[in-house]
């Protein structure tokens, strides 16, 4: 089995398609599950966030692989693959683990360093428990994923700021209404990230948090954490007329602002302007709000283009060597493990040559003393395992060096060692050979240009 991931993310997609692509919370279980259930894919996990949504998967064929996640893609989002296509990216074997890394680190985010896709990546982890879709392989990558990401923000400055796309969003809405201290900030969700913007605005701003979300025992807890209050869905109307800042960030799907709505909190205001943060995918608040007099409208096509690396640039040359680094050992391991297979069979094709000239002793010399023969036998033991000591011992190190030659693969030409017994003792050996990252091109061409084509 390979890894291989099919993705789609802010940084090669518009966020109008990018928010038809992203899988509702409650479609998540049967998305794994139809992934699991392509004919090449073994076990799969999807990480979906405001920025990406990528599948990750133990598959028996690259190109088949590819095909049936980007089919899947298409199928669940109602996009048609002659849309989606151009804009999806592939990643195989060592890319796709690098690739990972790099994701968790939040070195691919909207605001590099961003530190949330940690527990975005630990829940997606968990949703694939859950739904048993994860297999082992994939599940170490992603553990081995977490502790890189921890490993990376512990050793550098990289997210020590905090920043965010809360807080690239609240530090654009500043630019308009000025010093939100004592300000009214409206949250709509009471999610992790309406959490974290609740938090943002009441530690470090100094505003007046109020808390709207459909289930008022959530609303509660949240508004309790940052001294605010609640309010029901349908005080909506009054809430947003004396907001000064509305953040929004539901996981709802379909329009949670609607134009109209926020016209009439524009009307109800007097002149004052309202600042409205729609950080939802998909998005919470209507497109066209956008125009209304008064209102200023942040959402995550405006912050893309405009947030930078914050002045981190040492950072992330920092966190790019801890990930080149930590994909080399994870590689070596790898490489390393699949040698164990065939020093196995070896030594059990060993012992049963010794077992066997044991035996034709025995019906030789019928008569040798037990004492004699059980001698001989250690004796033989020895021999073999001395011999057998200094080539295995060179193989499992040779293997973790990234060579063209493979070791194993003389090891079993030599010895002549029983290939079906191998397959049996491993699954694994990759089928193909890694792949260069490619972009996924759209139906019948798509195959021949992977196999020639190259990806940034």
């Amino acid at each position: 089995m390979s890894i291989l991931v099919v993705g789609i993310s802010h940084r090669g997609a518009p966020v109008e398609l990018l928010e038809r692509v992203v899988p509702a919370p409650e479609t998540l279980d049967k998305f794994l599950v139809d992934a699991v259930a392509c004919h090449h894919v073994a076990a799969a996990v999807v990480l979906s966030t405001c920025n990406r949504v990528e599948i990750y998967a133990e598959v028996e064929r690259f190109h088949g692989g590819v095909e049936e996640l980007a089919e899947l893609l298409a199928r669940h989002s109602g996009v048609s693959a002659a849309e989606l296509t151009p804009h999806l990216y592939v990643r195989y074997e060592d890319g796709a683990v690098s690739h990972l890394f790099s994701v968790v680190c939040g070195l691919d985010s909207m605001v590099v360093g961003e530190t949330q896709i940690l527990g975005q990546a630990k829940a997606a982890l968990r949703n694939a428990q859950d739904a048993e879709t994860v297999g082992s392989v994939l599940n170490g990558i992603f553990q081995r994923a977490l502790r890189v990401g921890k490993r990376a923000h512990t050793e550098t400055e990289l997210g020590r700021a905090g920043r965010s796309v809360v807080t690239a969003a609240l530090g654009q809405a500043t630019g308009v209404l000025g010093d939100l201290t004592g300000r009214t900030a409206l949250v709509v969700g009471a999610g992790s990230m309406s959490a974290l913007a609740a938090t943002t605005l009441r530690r470090d701003y100094g505003a007046e948090v109020v808390i709207a979300n459909r289930t008022p025992a959530r609303a509660r807890r949240v508004a309790e954490q940052v001294e605010g209050k609640a309010v029901a869905m349908s005080d909506l109307p009054a809430a947003l007329a004396t907001a000064d800042v509305v953040v929004s960030c539901t996981g709802a799907v379909g329009t949670v602002l609607s134009a109209e709505l926020l016209g009439a909190a524009v009307r109800d205001r007097g002149g004052e302007p309202l600042v409205v943060c729609d950080l939802a995918m998909p998005r919470d608040v209507e497109a066209s709000a956008g125009e209304l007099p008064g209102l200023t409208l942040i959402d995550l096509a405006s912050l893309a283009g405009s947030v930078d690396d914050g002045g981190t640039g040492a950072d992330v040359e920092a966190v790019r060597a801890i990930v080149a680094a930590e994909v080399a050992d994870f590689a070596a391991t790898r490489r390393a493990a699949t040698v164990a297979p065939t020093v196995v069979a070896l030594r059990s094709m060993a012992a049963e040559v010794v077992d066997a000239e044991l035996r034709r002793l025995t019906s030789r010399v019928p008569h040798l003393d037990p004492q004699a023969r059980d001698e001989v036998a250690k004796t033989v033991r020895r021999v073999v395992d001395k011999l057998l000591h200094a080539p295995t011992i060179r193989v499992k190190e040779l293997a973790e060096q990234t060579v063209e030659t493979s070791y194993t693969d003389a090891l079993r030409e030599l010895f002549a060692l029983d290939l079906s017994a191998l397959e049996a003792l491993s699954s694994a050996e990759p089928v193909e050979p890694a792949q260069p990252d490619t972009p996924v091109q759209p139906e019948s061409r798509q195959a021949d240009r992977i196999q020639g084509g190259s990806s940034a």
